[in-house]
């Protein structure tokens, strides 16, 4: 005859294992925004115009996405405490007593951080890159005092920058990497009151150390018929490398908008690989928590008096270093292009499922 989980149960061991979450998640996040203020505190003592509101207003902005960093971190140690806390009442003797399966009464925690993980996927991201975006913006304007600004869009890449002669707007159609040549190049000069001053239409550009080059320019200053000259240069402390980080980095980006901010990197030439693994890996990331939780049970569930408390909190300090460890080695391989995109992204959460899984397998008995 089948045995089924009672609900009430099941609905115990899931309120049990929330609760144990949300507590350890808020501790965490508590230290995270603490050292955060404390490093944006020193940045800004060097800046004359950042009010503390600001730097704590800052550090909360920045909160949800370091969060995301401690978020697997949180579902391992709170699930190792939950199971911890049942063996310690005996409660996992009283559910095992009673026929219930390993699998069953693991199900509800199961179930309960794969919810976390989908609710972070759709709603979560997309408000931390809401926020984290915000908090860039502050950061290049109040700590970095930046006066360049590059995106993205269908129509290529712009990119604005102020000079001592006013400042420019350049627009190109696509970019060729990686050489980074820009391809289809329109660039709008001004002078410091805001004036259009000329204009260069290019069939190329390059950075160079210290200016931009231009090949084929098509000279319009506004007056008389435009002239043509084979090649242009004007002066910027821009580098490739400021150029890069500029761009939306995947973490700026919310979950719900990727697949297309891949289409546009694509079409625009970029390489998109990180972006890819990125969305990936938020797709996998409730088998990564449902992992999470197996790996646990696998260290925590048959407790005695040969295992203490100090052992249990070793291994699952261990299965966390190599989860986080693994999975930002294979993201890293899959960004440099040595493996394919998906098995970087699934393979972590793959083999620790499969891991924990067997390991049940042999030591429970059903």
């Amino acid at each position: 005859m089948k045995r089924f989980f009672p609900s009430t149960l099941s609905r115990y061991l899931a309120s049990l294992y929330a609760v144990s979450f949300l507590q350890l998640l808020g501790i965490l996040l508590g230290i995270v925004y603490l050292f955060d203020t404390v490093e944006l505190l020193r940045r800004a003592a060097k800046f004359e115009n950042v009010p503390f509101t600001l730097v704590l207003q800052m550090g909360l902005l920045k909160l949800p996405d370091v969060g995301q960093i401690v978020l697997p971190f949180a579902i391992l140690f709170s699930a190792l405490y939950t199971f911890w806390f049942l063996a310690r009442r005996h409660e996992l003797v009283i559910v095992r007593a009673a026929g219930m399966s390993v699998w069953q009464f693991l199900g509800p925690i199961i179930g309960v951080a794969m919810l976390i993980g989908v609710f972070h996927m759709s709603v979560i991201n997309p408000i931390s890159a809401m926020l984290i975006s915000r908090y860039k913006t502050l950061e290049e304007t109040y700590l970095q005092a930046k006066d360049n600004t590059v995106s993205i869009g269908d129509q290529g890449l712009w990119l604005r920058q102020k000079t001592r002669e006013g400042g420019f707007i350049l627009h190109a159609e696509k970019v060729s990497m990686p050489e980074w040549r820009l391809n289809g190049v329109t660039v709008f000069f001004f002078n410091p009151k805001g004036d259009f001053m000329r204009r260069f239409d290019s069939r190329s550009a390059m950075l160079e150390p210290g200016r931009w080059v231009f090949n084929h320019v098509s000279v319009n200053e506004g007056q008389g018929r435009p002239r043509t000259v084979a090649r242009e240069s004007v002066d910027t402390d821009l580098t490739l490398g400021e150029i890069e980080d500029s761009f939306s980095t995947p973490e700026q980006t919310p979950f719900w908008t990727l697949p297309a901010y891949i289409k546009t990197m694509e079409a625009t030439g970029f390489d998109s690989r990180e972006l890819r693994i990125h969305f990936q890996s938020l797709l996998a990331q409730p088998l990564l928590f449902a992992a999470m939780i197996i790996l646990a049970a696998t260290v925590s569930l048959r407790m005695t008096r040969s295992h203490p408390t100090m052992l249990m909190i070793g291994a699952g300090v261990t299965i966390g270093f190599l989860m986080f460890f693994a999975t930002s080695f294979l993201k890293a391989l899959g960004a440099s292009d040595q493996i394919p995109v998906f098995l970087a992204a699934w393979f972590p959460p793959l083999i620790a499922l499969s891991l924990g899984v067997s390991v049940i397998l042999t030591t429970e008995d059903g």
